[in-house]
């Protein structure tokens, strides 16, 4: 039996991780961070996954548009740092990773950071090519640090991150009060037959840095809530595109003050359907 620490599940698609009340809304209700006025922001930005661009029957073209539509709308009302794009950027055709940032991710108003996922089929040498970084990589922003690993090979499968890598970064970063992990494929089987991976030596290593204070996943599109491996956040974020997945197309705004207290909510950009419509 699999150890019931790691089995707890967030009920709502946002959390604050200080401890204020949970935050759900559409993408319009944001226009102001949703940390305390007094508490300025020294970092906010978006991550987003699973567009899928591509994916023949789907209106991926019009996905695109759209997200980067909705980003730079929140972007003008206020200002992100930029976009993280949390993999399956493409569906099974890396060739056509330069068309999609050429024509759709170059056209945000702030710098974007994109990771593999599993049906992008790409390895270091593709994602260097098109991106200008590896598939396994890292940066710092504002005195926050990102590790963003691939969890996937050329042939699409599901993978264990380097853990080398992680654990280079991480004492890297190790002075650093924060820190966020980006894995497409989570490492851990929350539920049985969940598309995931088991990977104990990755999840012992995110335990050991108290900085680490929280691991954005995409790949299961019908997931925007937070599970938890001990008191670690792992948080999903539904996705841009593809055929299937929660009934409406969103992202996840990430809001860290200067004393460090964090914040993150699920925006349901698409408004399909309306969450939490009350008539009466």
């Amino acid at each position: 039996m699999r150890d019931r620490r790691f089995f707890l599940k967030g009920s709502l698609a946002s959390i604050l991780l200080t401890g204020l009340s949970p935050v759900v809304g559409l993408a319009d209700d944001f226009t102001d961070s949703v940390l305390p006025t007094n508490n300025a922001t020294k970092l906010r930005f978006a991550i987003a996954s699973d567009g899928h661009y591509g994916q023949p029957g789907t209106n991926y073209k019009t996905d695109h548009e759209n997200i980067v539509r909705w980003l730079n709308t929140a972007h003008e009302k206020t200002p992100l740092d930029f976009v993280i794009i949390n993999g399956d950027l493409v569906h099974d055709r890396p060739e056509l990773l330069p068309e999609l940032k050429s024509l759709y991710f170059d056209k945000f108003k702030f710098p974007f950071y994109a990771i593999p996922g599993n049906h992008d089929h790409a390895d270091a040498k593709i994602w260097k090519s098109v991106l200008g970084y590896e598939d396994n990589f890292s940066f710092e922003k504002n005195g926050v640090g990102f590790v963003m690993a691939n969890t996937s090979d050329l042939k699409g499968t599901y993978i264990c991150p380097d853990n080398g890598f992680l654990k280079r970064e991480f004492e890297k970063f190790k002075d650093l009060k924060t820190v966020f992990v980006i894995l497409h494929i989570p490492p851990h089987f929350w539920v049985p037959e969940s598309p995931f991976v088991e990977c104990k030596d990755t999840l012992d290593l995110l335990h050991i840095y108290p900085n680490i204070k929280a691991v954005f996943h995409g790949h299961d599109h019908s997931l925007d809530s937070v599970f938890y491996t001990q008191k670690l956040p792992h948080f999903f974020d539904a996705h841009i595109g593809g055929s299937w997945g929660t009934a409406y197309k969103g992202y996840r705004i990430v809001e860290v003050s200067q004393d460090h207290k964090i914040s993150t909510y699920q925006v349901n950009a698409s408004n399909n359907p309306v969450l939490n419509e009350v008539k009466f």
